[in-house]
């Protein structure tokens, strides 16, 4: 009796409890690990003496907080609207004024509160004022946070689709180019116009969100032009276990344990995330690297799908070869 069934149960008895494994490592470990590392705030006002307190305060959770200082609390807005910190702190005579940005990430807003309030005397107010709010219809940044996986499996589909099809060069390239356009549009209207969970421009928002699934679908089929159908399984594990869990979209990337925050951002569903905050509510402020890094995937994976040679698909047909002619 061949024993080749056997070995594929026992491969799939071993393989099932691995991937589970490997899934909550991916989605459970920076979750229960989220902790400010090396968070940029900042620390503004006329009182040296008092700033450099709070400062050191700041500077006693060794490792936690990136202390940027500023003149007055016009340029600790403008430090927070261009997001170079996720907000800062304003000595002022009546007391510290806490600036925070519930759009750049509601978690790290409620943890300054936190870390402001216990760092003064139980008898000192903190007044509190949200630079960038985080919009009516999700103040939590739920919509946002849980819109990353829909669109790292909208792009996988596609990238999947396309090389299952056996569409090759240029019809996939143009392929995977407009189902991530209709996802852009399609995402922005329910998003945006339903939603209200994003307020920006509206084309924007479409061409950010139609960018990121862009760049996931064009890497997964570049790796299975590279690689066959083993890089569609590369693609799930680098852009949903991978690059879903360490987006930071949720919470922050600085909040992640290291160096997932930093892969994160390098992987299209973390810049796409940051991508996508950054036009729907700071006017476009910090996208470049983001820009960049979906622009690169993107660039690998068309260049893949337009150039690679590989084994064709079980759904493409093998072209018999053919015989050299007769001459003479």
């Amino acid at each position: 009796m061949s024993t080749a069934p056997n070995r594929r149960a026992v491969a799939v008895i071993l393989l099932a409890p691995l991937v589970v494994t490997l899934a909550l490592w991916t989605f459970a470990w920076p979750a229960a690990r989220i902790a400010p590392r090396d968070l940029p705030v900042g620390v503004a006002g006329p009182a040296p003496a008092a700033q450099q307190k709070l400062e050191q305060r700041f500077e006693q959770r060794d490792g936690a907080f990136d202390v940027h200082r500023f003149d007055d609390e016009a340029a600790a807005r403008t430090a927070i609207e261009d997001r170079t910190v996720y907000g800062a702190v304003v000595v002022t005579p009546q007391g510290p004024h806490l600036l925070t940005a519930s759009a750049a990430s509601p978690v790290v807003s409620q943890l300054l509160r936190e870390a402001v309030t216990a760092s003064v005397p139980e008898d000192t107010p903190v007044r509190v004022t949200d630079v960038v709010a985080a919009p009516p219809g999700d103040p939590r940044g739920s919509v946002l946070g849980a819109s990353m996986l829909p669109l790292a499996l909208a792009g996988m589909a596609g990238g999947a689709v396309v090389t299952l099809m056996g569409l090759r060069g240029a019809r996939a390239a143009l392929t995977l180019v407009a189902s991530a356009a209709l996802v852009g549009v399609a995402v922005t209207a329910v998003t945006h116009s339903w939603l209200g969970a994003i307020t920006g421009d509206w084309w924007t928002e479409a061409g950010a969100v139609a960018l990121t699934v862009l760049a996931i679908g064009s890497a997964v089929a570049g790796l299975a032009a590279l690689f066959g159908p083993r890089g569609i399984g590369l693609g799930a594990l680098l852009m949903v276990l991978l690059g879903n869990s360490f987006s930071g979209v949720s919470s922050a990337p600085h909040l992640l344990p290291e160096p997932v925050g930093a892969i994160g951002q390098w992987l299209p569903p973390g810049a796409g995330g940051s991508l996508l905050r950054s036009v729907a509510f700071f006017d476009g402020s910090a996208a470049g690297g983001a820009v960049l890094t979906l622009s690169l995937w993107t660039l690998f994976g068309l260049a893949a799908v337009l150039f690679a040679r590989r084994a064709p698909t079980p759904a493409e047909p093998v072209e018999p070869a053919r015989e050299p002619a007769l001459t003479g």
